[in-house]
């Protein structure tokens, strides 16, 4: 059996499936990877030999779609990879000779979309603001730490600066300029990169672009520079808050809604943010469902070692401009707009994401929530500049507080209807009972503070 053929998401754009197989055998290839996401949005992987992929291109990859469930196995079926054309590319980081790579969608024998694939999730959201007239576009900053490899514990670099846009040299350097080189020939654009602020961080800043391809690349981009790293005797890791003294790493997503014409439905130049009225519905529902859609955006137990005050992180539902620990930012724009971001015009900088999340339902929740802002016309409250004080203009403003563990947020993603509605229920089931797991070994842990602090005492 396989599943009847459908059309690319990208019907037009990038290479069509015969493009696909000529450029494969051109190249040498012996491979092909399929390529798609698990519910915590780990990269999993079926290798199949390059004599096969007309055929799979065609009508699918069967695999055993228990493996999409994360932790929580508790049932084996039976399901097929699609592989999406638009995504084709040849170059791996660490392979001789080259292997095709592609991501897929997830079908059912039936062929119809797989209501537990999270790419499909992220599709489903993307096109029902398409019908409202808009394109949702997003550019990620991805932080991350390199670490010796041949470390017992978590150890800092000997030769790194240790500091924010800090020159790197040694082994650092030389590590940045090759994930930058390897992650453009896998077709994943660079738009910057640089040190950031804690000693082994760094930041590699992606391009504004539709949101599915930035999960896309959001995806495979965080295996490629793991193994890039032990090449060099490091390792790499997007754990948001490895040292309890420094800042974490975070995933700050500038985002803009425009319309089908390319107008930016977020901006205007009369107000004193820029922000238009429908840029301030879209941050209010942000902002209305940020406890909601923690458990997806930041999704690790350590994820809220993190979103502490003192580092730059949000803690509470608050927004403004100059604020870092705002939830959302609003850059200026410059006098005289030069890069390709500045010239879009005003965007919203969610601070909340940290890397280790599932791109496709980080983005799926985040379209949404700014989606119910603007179809219910929430009005945004006022900006406050200096939130770990609690204060604006002298007088305190009252804002709601992010959930505390990862225990808390998954009771507030369960409360929330729009998020769950956006994830679907077979997505929110899998993802809840794999998180449940997590936070449930958490909880029984006895950690080194624990016994510091009372083994002696009590």
């Amino acid at each position: 059996m396989s599943p009847s053929t459908a059309q690319p998401h990208h019907p037009g754009r990038g290479p069509k499936p015969e493009d696909v197989v000529r450029k494969s055998i051109e190249s040498g290839a012996v491979q092909a990877e399929l390529q798609f996401a698990d519910i915590t949005g780990t990269l999993k992987s079926v290798f199949i030999p390059v004599r096969r992929l007309r055929d799979v291109l065609a009508s699918g990859e069967w695999f055993d779609g228990s493996a999409i469930e994360g932790s929580a196995r508790e049932l084996e079926s039976d399901m097929y990879l699609r592989p999406d054309p638009s995504t084709f590319s040849l170059s791996e980081p660490t392979t001789e000779p080259v292997c095709a790579r592609l991501i897929c969608d997830i079908v059912t024998p039936d062929g119809r979309p797989y209501a537990g694939d999270t790419r499909s999730v992220l599709r489903r959201v993307v096109a029902r603001a398409h019908e409202g007239g808009l394109d949702y576009l997003v550019a990620p900053e991805v932080e991350f730490f390199l670490f010796p490899a041949d470390a017992d514990q978590v150890g800092l670099l000997g030769d790194d600066p240790g500091s924010y846009f800090g020159r790197g040299r040694g082994r650092t350097r030389q590590v940045e300029l090759q994930i930058v080189a390897a992650l453009e020939r896998m077709g994943i654009a660079v738009d910057s990169s640089h040190h950031e602020v804690a000693t082994g961080q760094f930041e590699v800043d992606l391009p504004l672009q539709p949101a599915l391809l930035a999960a896309d690349a959001l995806t495979t981009l965080k295996p490629a520079i793991k193994e890039l790293a032990q090449q060099f005797g490091l390792q790499a890791s997007f754990m948001p808050k490895p040292f309890m003294d420094a800042a974490g790493s975070g995933m700050h997503v500038h985002q803009v809604a425009c319309r089908i014409d390319g107008e930016n439905v977020f901006n205007d130049p009369a107000d004193p943010y820029g922000l238009s009225r429908a840029g301030r519905a879209f941050a209010a529902g942000q902002l209305d469902h940020a406890p909601g859609m923690c458990a997806l955006l930041a999704p690790l137990v350590n994820s809220y070692k993190r979103l502490v005050p003192g580092f730059e992180a949000p803690v509470a539902g608050s927004w403004g401009r100059r604020n870092r620990s705002a939830l959302i930012r609003v850059p200026a724009a410059p006098d005289e707009p030069e890069t390709p971001m500045d010239l879009v015009g005003t965007r919203l900088e969610l601070r909340l994401p940290d890397p280790s999340c599932n791109a496709y339902l980080a983005f799926a929740a985040m379209l949404a929530a700014g989606m119910d802002g603007l179809d219910r016309g929430l009005e945004l409250g006022p900006p406050m500049e200096e939130i770990e004080h609690g204060y604006q203009g002298g007088s305190k403003l009252v804002v709601s507080p992010l959930p505390g563990s990862l225990g808390e947020a998954l009771d507030t993603l369960a409360l929330d209807d729009v998020v769950a509605e956006a994830l679907g229920s077979e997505v929110l089931s899998l993802f809840q009972a794999s998180k449940a797991i997590e936070w449930a070994n958490y909880r029984r842990q006895v950690t080194a503070w624990e016994l510091d602090a009372y083994l002696k005492r009590y």
